[in-house]
């Protein structure tokens, strides 16, 4: 997948270096050609040799060794690379990019690239939230620098917050949308709404109604309609994620919310992929105070919530419109009922009770239908290559219906 790829991994000094180990493996394994830079710091937590031995090439620690070959170092690994991905980032090399700083091999190796540059930032989280660290990550994002956000979560130093080095798959896949948003623009002048995560129904001020979505499908297909040249309109329900770099958000809770917001940007869109997961019911009856607990039994009275994916179905007119069909059993007939009566083009189904499919699940076990019957089930994949899948089979679609 990476065949003939150049990348030039810049490794800084943190406690997460060992992730690191992990991405140049999983790169090599793309058949990716991989150089290492190591600071001196890094090389404190991990030993160079580590780095050589799974990228297959020495590693560069410091700017005044004796070089291996008879180029410039810096300037060839430089002018090498077709990506330059630095994970993981410290405070310190973001701000010595940011001003301009070229001291040590790996500062001066990113000042003399051309290649693209992708940075996995690792820290404390009141490091990361540190307004100074926040302007320098504005100041590169301004000037085209590609960052993958830290996650939330405990980190080494026992605080708890946001920080955590990205899942190296993750860093991975990222990796890959960079490489295919420089050939594949067939999305280009298309305008596409996705709908991602739930939706969230009060029963009162502290309760309601939902389910267990993430999101992960509905910001991964985001993201990669957004890296295929098209202008992405996610509208999400509540989740953890970011928005993808480029990507307008508009957040809702309700379903009433979702879809009020799905048609007022209806007009404007040439595809809805809408793989948000709403509640089908919510409360009749929302109360305005917390329902005290009593020793008696609770009923709560359901009404419908506007069905969103028919609704459009009705008006649709010449846009493509994809749903999707998460189901328990009889998935297939469940699905092809839902893409007649919705007036789909395309749905994608799965049965979330499959290990590796469904919600909370970094990968998807799914089966793509079109309006005439026509399917094709596709194995365990991650959510992002899922989501390309999906987008594969919309511009079949569009070359298709523009002859």
């Amino acid at each position: 997948m990476l065949k003939n790829k150049n990348v030039v991994v810049g490794v800084t000094g943190g406690i997460a270096v060992y992730k690191a180990v992990d991405v140049v493996s999983r790169l090599k394994k793309l058949s990716a050609n991989v150089n290492v830079i190591m600071t001196k710091s890094a090389a404190k937590f991990v030993a160079p040799l580590t780095f050589q031995s799974i990228s297959q090439n020495y590693v560069v620690t410091d700017m005044f060794a004796e070089p291996k070959t008879w180029d410039i170092e810096h300037i060839s690994l430089a002018q090498k690379a077709d990506l330059f991905l630095i994970v993981p980032a410290t405070a310190n090399i973001i701000g010595k990019i940011a001003n301009g700083i070229a001291d040590d091999m790996l500062s001066t190796t990113v000042m003399a690239t051309k290649a693209p540059v992708l940075i996995a930032p690792a820290m404390n989280t009141n490091m990361y939230n540190n307004p100074i660290v926040q302007r320098n990550i504005d100041i590169l994002k301004r000037l085209g620098y590609k960052f993958i956000e830290p996650v939330s979560g405990r980190l080494a130093c026992g605080d708890y917050g946001k920080g955590k080095l990205a899942e190296p798959q993750d860093i991975v896949n990222e990796i890959i949308n960079l490489f295919k948003s420089d050939y594949s623009k067939d999305l280009e002048g298309r305008k596409i709404i996705v709908t991602a995560g739930p939706t969230q129904e009060p029963i009162d001020p502290v309760r309601y109604i939902t389910n267990h979505s993430t999101g992960k499908m509905g910001y991964a297909i985001a993201k990669a309609a957004k890296n295929r040249g098209a202008e992405v309109l996610l509208i999400s329900g509540p989740t953890n994620l970011s928005a993808p770099d480029g990507v307008k958000i508009i957040n809702v809770v309700t379903a009433n919310e979702m879809y009020e917001a799905v048609l007022n940007n209806l007009k404007d869109a040439d595809i809805v992929i809408k793989s948000a997961a709403v509640a089908d019911y919510r409360p009749k009856n929302k109360s305005d105070v917390k329902i005290k607990k009593s020793d008696d039994d609770l009923n709560i009275e359901l009404t419908r919530n506007p069905d969103i994916l028919y609704e459009i179905g009705k008006i649709k007119g010449n846009r493509i419109l994809v749903g999707f069909a998460a189901e328990t059993n009889d998935v297939l007939n469940n699905a092809l009922k839902k893409i007649k009566k919705k007036n789909l083009d395309l749905i994608v189904a799965n049965d979330i009770t499959q290990k590796g499919a469904g919600f909370k699940s970094e990968t998807n076990i799914v089966t793509i239908i079109d309006k005439n019957g026509n399917y094709k089930s596709l194995k365990k994949m991650t959510k992002e290559e899922v989501a390309d899948v999906i987008l594969d089979k919309v511009v079949d679609m569009i070359l298709k219906k523009e002859g």
